[in-house]
């Protein structure tokens, strides 16, 4: 079984600085798309930021420019690069193929306040 676990949330003051890690097991990050999603409360998950297999990224319009998503194939791990925090940052973040083929891991809260 796959398994995906996110982890490097935290508060941070609007203007600052996260980053995310995604360790995941066997060959999923060096095989797959991947993607770092986020869901607000009361709001739907949604993608912010994609890398496929090949190297490429994608990132979502409200991100571009902040946010930079690698890939470490030899760690098994995924990383979200979070500059110039906003508010509506907040949100859980979660690791997972893209499409979302995998089960959800318990995601990683990101508190974005002053």
């Amino acid at each position: 079984q796959v398994l995906l676990v996110e982890s490097g949330g935290g508060l941070v003051q609007p203007g600052g600085s996260l980053r995310l890690s995604c360790a995941a097991s066997g060959s999923i990050l060096r095989l797959n798309a991947m993607g770092w999603y986020r869901q607000a409360p009361g709001k739907q998950r949604e993608l912010v930021a994609r890398i496929a297999s090949a190297g490429s990224t994608n990132y979502a319009d409200s991100v571009k420019g902040r946010f930079t998503i690698s890939r470490d194939n030899a760690k098994n791990t995924m990383y979200l690069q979070m500059n110039s925090l906003k508010p509506e940052d907040t949100a859980v973040y979660y690791c997972n193929t893209n499409p979302a083929l995998r089960s959800w891991g318990q995601g990683t809260q990101v508190t974005v306040s002053s």
